[in-house]
């Protein structure tokens, strides 16, 4: 029983990172500044987001 809460646990956090990376990605620049995230930090922003999951 423990395994499938790991592997549940697992799938909550890609999903969750997969997405902040789609709806990151799909704003503008002027948008992404507004929030205070570059083009670049999209994928640790979506890092953080997974481990908070």
């Amino acid at each position: 029983m423990l395994l499938w809460g790991l592997v549940a646990k697992q799938i909550r956090r890609w999903q969750a990172y997969r997405r902040t990376v789609l709806e990151l990605s799909q704003l503008d620049d002027r948008t992404l500044a507004d929030i205070n995230v570059t083009r670049g930090e999209i994928v640790h922003v979506a890092r953080q987001a997974a481990a908070a999951a």
